[in-house]
């Protein structure tokens, strides 16, 4: 890890995702334990940790990351046609924070490619756990709600679930989709273009106001089968000192724990635990995970994290999360979805 830190951010990411790929981080062998089992996107999952989109935007080490020990991985944003992003450097590390702020804006090899890519990975035999495949517009885009809908209808075949990334700050108009009469008529066109039932999930910002967090909900809860809570943040805390702090970009990594676990809370409260929850944000050990279960997330993501503690997070997380609830007398983490919402 101390190697990687001294590249710059995005050629230390392709060396720990090329790793990944070959295989080279080896297998976590986990105990079982059906107290960490849970159920989201009416999936079924032998624990509730996830791997967010964004590590792997291309699907190349989906095999690699689930032997870390994710109960789930999300690949992805994928767009229709290939697309560079924006220039570089558009990745930068923040160490004071243990955070990140990316401007990356959609770089991906298109469909095409990863499609192919996903459907060897499905030839090969069932994957350990559900993948799920976020779904993105190309920055020239002149119909986003034709480009998500034909994206939904290619992923569907190689999906568990569909995330609609309508939140990333880097693509210009992209969060302008998350108003209520946009969302809806997005929602309703990828639904029809569904050409197999797949649980379809929002990803929103955590810049959403209460008004549109409220909206947001609503439109989910009538649509889709989960809302994720949350894509990196454009506000900047004024407790960062790292100079990198300036970027432009969207934030991830501690600071955003406490604002995306709150947004979180109001969502839940505001479907009245009926909308499924998926809480990202700022996640790094077991007490996270375990206050964003307590906010309402069925399923819990991180990405962040594993650029600041390594291959190992997870399991850890894991073993630590277990020890937790046995010491607390939970026998189920479903016992404790939303309770201090």
């Amino acid at each position: 890890m101390p190697l990687l830190r001294a590249l710059d951010a995005e050629t230390a990411h392709g060396i720990a995702l090329a790793a990944l790929a070959r295989g080279w981080c080896g297998q976590v062998n986990l105990s079982e334990n059906g107290a960490l089992a849970v159920t989201a996107l009416g999936l079924k999952l032998s624990n509730p940790l996830g791997l967010a989109a964004g590590f792997d935007k291309d699907a190349r080490a989906v095999r690699g990351v689930f032997g870390l020990g994710f109960g789930a991985v999300e690949v992805g944003t994928v767009t229709p046609r290939p697309q560079a992003g924006n220039p570089r450097p558009r990745l930068f590390r923040l160490p004071a924070a243990r955070a990140v702020i990316n401007r990356m804006g959609f770089p991906n090899q298109g469909w095409e490619n990863v499609g192919a890519r996903l459907a060897a990975l499905r030839a090969q035999g069932a994957l350990p756990g559900p993948l799920g495949i976020n779904i993105g517009i190309n920055k020239d885009s002149e119909d986003p709600a034709a480009d998500y809908a034909l994206m939904a209808h290619r992923a569907a075949p190689l999906a568990d679930w569909i995330t609609v990334n309508v939140s990333s700050p880097n693509t210009p108009g992209l969060r302008d989709l998350q108003s209520a009469d946009r969302l809806g008529a997005l929602l309703d066109a990828v639904i029809a273009a569904l050409p197999r039932p797949v649980p379809v999930a929002v990803k929103i910002a955590p810049d959403l106001d209460d008004a549109a967090l409220e909206a947001a909900v609503s439109v989910a809860a009538a649509k889709a089968q989960a809302l994720i809570i949350s894509n990196t943040t454009i506000a900047r805390p004024p407790t960062l000192t790292d100079t990198a702090a300036a970027e432009k970009g969207g934030l991830s990594g501690p600071p955003l724990l406490e604002p995306s676990t709150r947004m979180l809370a109001r969502a839940f409260r505001l479907s009245a635990g009926k909308l499924p929850l998926i809480g990202v944000g700022g996640v790094s050990s077991a007490a996270d995970v375990m206050s964003k279960v307590r906010a309402g997330a069925s399923l819990v993501q991180l990405y962040t994290a594993l650029a600041w503690h390594g291959p190992a997070l997870p399991a850890r997380i894991l073993e630590n999360l277990s020890e937790s609830l046995a010491r607390e007398g939970v026998r189920s983490l479903s016992e404790i979805v939303g309770a201090e919402a």
